[in-house]
């Protein structure tokens, strides 16, 4: 089957929506799906668009690894089911940069929904070689890439996604961020965590609201969106136009429309994902993650998780499922 086929056959019972609508390239009051390293694939997005999401986001694509290889390009290709996709890119060197963005638009024509450049991933491997949130020590580069990236690819909306800054204590975003605006980014996200925080502690919102006085670009609040209700807070405390949701999604696309759903729904829902992920061609072992996500507060959870960190084929996944279902149900 294909994944239209899929999502057709099998999202209805998962409260899903099959049909997934185009990004209309609003912002306002919008949910969207993070990109997320490892995760987000083409199974992952088309689940959160079923969900409800607005818009969703590849893995972040190294611009070094399109230029000098074929593989990278697996993460920025959409399924065909996608209406649209929004390709994040890192690296440090803006002529990198501008032949990425130009080959990203080339190749993904109208379904390229804009480009955005990673300024806020903390992982070490990433920061060392002075991309990621290790941007955030140098506003002059990080404009240098925002203005490649325009050139490159001429008409397409070009955003960038920030941290309050590299260290604890000293945050950066707000001129930061309107470094990024005068470099013609059309919108900055904004996770309140400093970078050495990784994922600890909580994100601080203030952050956010205080890049929104900054700048006049849309701003897009990330960091703790665990629930559709935070997010929705997050949009009314912080003043930021849209929403961006990462780890909220685990096992949870419903996140994005704020519908609470049952036992069988989520099994569903799994099933349905692990049926995308074969349908698109992604390593199954993937849905060993998902298993743990999509059971998790069910009873006899931590079963069927090691139940599902076994099987290595659909059927395997799917037979874990119906076990689940026959339990649980």
């Amino acid at each position: 089957m294909t994944a239209a086929e899929v999502l057709a056959a099998h999202a209805p019972a998962a409260a899903l929506c099959p049909a997934l609508p185009a990004w209309d390239g609003e912002l306002a009051g919008r949910l969207l799906m993070a990109p997320m390293a490892g995760v987000s694939d083409a199974a992952y997005r088309l689940v959160a668009r079923a969900g409800g999401a607005a818009l969703a986001y590849s893995e972040m694509v190294s611009c070094a690894g399109l230029h000098y290889g074929e593989k990278s390009w697996e993460l920025v290709d959409p399924d065909p089911a996608e209406p649209d996709i929004a390709v994040q890119l890192f690296g440090s060197k803006p002529e990198l940069f501008r032949e990425s963005a130009e080959r990203v638009a080339a190749r993904l024509g109208e379904k390229l929904a804009l480009i955005d450049v990673n300024m806020a991933c903390p992982v070490p491997k990433v920061t060392k070689k002075g991309e990621g949130s290790a941007l955030l020590e140098n506003p002059e580069l990080a404009a240098k890439i925002v203005r490649a990236c325009r050139e490159g690819a001429p008409g397409v909306a070009v955003t960038v996604k920030i941290r309050r800054g590299r260290s604890m204590g000293q945050e950066v975003a707000p001129e930061f961020a309107r470094a990024m605006e005068d470099a013609g980014a059309v919108a900055v996200a904004v996770h309140g965590r400093f970078a050495t925080q990784m994922y600890h502690g909580e994100a601080d919102w203030g952050a956010v609201s205080r890049v929104v006085d900054a700048v006049s670009i849309p701003v897009i609040a990330s960091g703790d969106m665990l629930t559709h209700e935070a997010a929705l807070r997050a949009l009314a405390e912080t003043g930021a136009t849209a929403v961006m949701v990462a780890r909220g999604t685990y096992g949870n696309p419903w996140v994005f429309s704020g519908h609470e759903p049952s036992a069988a729904e989520k099994i569903a829902a799994f099933e349905c994902h692990v049926r995308l992920l074969e349908a698109t061609g992604a390593h199954l072992k993937r849905a060993r993650s998902l298993a743990g996500w999509y059971f998790k507060g069910m009873p006899d959870a931590a079963r069927w998780r090691n139940a599902a960190m076994s099987c290595v084929r659909a059927e395997e996944f799917l037979a874990v499922a119906a076990e689940v279902r026959a339990h649980v149900c």
